[in-house]
């Protein structure tokens, strides 16, 4: 087990690029971290940095209290799971999980102990003859984890494992690397653009954007607490919607009405003109659903739906909204940096699947205005960020890991 620290960390590549620029970030004995991003933002970059398949341009990385800039991946002692498996096809299961074993010439006695244990982990027992051709993609990448298991190295480091299998086998993956992690306690890096996979397996989540890092917290915080607007835009399913608004005394004038922010979150605005309101979708909900007593907690406005969406256990209702150019062209941007079609000049508003609410036509909705957050659009700060809130958020994750990895080394 080994905690990894990074101090500084730049990468440049030929042109003088920087794809990893001045990257700080300490990642705890046994913490699960994940690496998270839209793609070209780093995350890559820096996780072969920490194996050693990329030389690092400045900086400083330290593995278990060790310097390992200059040293071979080889004797750096990490296990990596790839996102193509890369198994042996003419080897067996059980040839290609003890491989690595094989290679630092451990015994067989030691080498059938390790990878029958792993086996049985990873519930490989009764495939361990079989070749990976005649496996199914999640029992081929259950493979490569069993075979970085059984080096017992001092991290794994997971780029992108489950980008090749289907949505139910994602889920299903998912898990099983969660539980395999809490039951081993060993350190963790987790490479991926899902931010389901994010959100739900991380203690820690470094969000990353063009080679710089955004904001390291846990998923809670992050949805919570965002820093920014990328963050924001970037952490939640649908995504957080961003709405123009002016500042009038303690409230902001919006296309669905006046918000009231209260003189402590108005404070924080004050001198700036226009601003972006950023609501998630379940802070919303049809009016003549809300339960009395949570009425005064928001505020009501009418507005046409454009679209619904019924899912069964959720519905959601596309509104649109006017916005100034400066601001349509920014959640453009974003969108696009993003990868995603949904931060246009829409609300998504998730309501009840009871509700009766139908496209095309006018409807009353109910917001709950203490959960919103206001950022600058020039600079994309979150103004009225809690970040003693999100500290808190944080510890709480951080003391249950702790507790998990100790009960796990028992």
């Amino acid at each position: 087990m080994a905690s990894i620290e990074m101090s500084h960390i730049v990468k440049k590549y030929g042109d003088g690029f920087p794809a990893v620029n001045d990257v700080s970030l300490d990642i705890d004995d046994g913490e699960f971290m994940i690496l998270v991003g839209p793609s070209g933002c780093g995350k890559s970059t820096l996780l072969r940095m920490i194996v050693g398949l990329e030389d690092i341009t400045s900086g400083d990385m330290v593995i278990a209290g060790n310097r390992v800039n200059d040293k071979a991946p080889r004797d750096r002692n990490l296990s990596m799971v790839f996102q193509n498996y890369a198994l042996y096809p003419h080897l067996s299961v059980y040839e290609n999980i003890a491989f690595p074993l094989r290679l630092a010439k451990v015994d067989d006695g030691e080498v059938r102990r390790r990878v029958e244990e792993a086996a049985d982990v990873l519930e490989l027992r009764e495939h361990l003859e079989r070749k990976p051709a005649n496996l199914s993609g999640g029992q081929r990448q259950r493979v490569a984890m069993g075979r970085a298991i059984v080096r017992s190295a001092d991290a794994f480091l997971f780029d992108e494992p489950l980008s090749n299998l289907d949505a139910k086998l994602r889920g299903q993956m998912r898990t099983e690397i969660s539980r395999l992690q809490r039951r081993l306690g060993i350190t963790t890096v987790y490479v991926t653009h899902d931010q389901t996979e994010a959100m739900t397996l991380g203690d820690r989540v470094c969000v990353l954007r063009k080679g710089v890092i955004q904001q390291v917290a846990s998923p809670r915080e992050l949805y919570e607490q965002p820093v920014n607007l990328f963050v924001a835009g970037f952490i939640g399913s649908p995504p957080m919607n961003f709405l123009p608004a002016t500042v009038e005394g303690t409230s902001l004038s919006t296309p669905f009405g006046a918000i009231e922010l209260g003189e402590e979150r108005a404070e924080k605005i004050a001198g700036h003109d226009l601003l972006l309101v950023g609501i998630r979708p379940e802070y919303f909900e049809d009016a003549s659903l809300v339960d009395e007593a949570k009425k005064p907690h928001g505020s009501t406005f009418t507005a046409k739906v454009d679209v619904t969406e019924w899912l069964g256990d959720a519905q959601y209702a596309y509104i649109p909204y006017e916005a100034p150019t400066e601001v349509a062209e920014q959640l453009k941007e974003l969108s696009r940096e993003l990868d995603s079609d949904q931060l246009r000049t829409q609300a998504v508003v998730s309501i009840d699947s009871t509700s009766r609410i139908r496209e095309g036509r006018e409807a009353e909705f109910w917001l709950d205005t203490r959960k919103v957050h206001v950022f600058d659009p020039k600079t994309g700060e979150n103004l009225t960020r809690d970040a003693e809130a999100g500290r808190k958020l944080t510890e709480m994750a951080t003391e249950d890991r702790v507790e998990q990895v100790e009960q796990a080394r028992v």
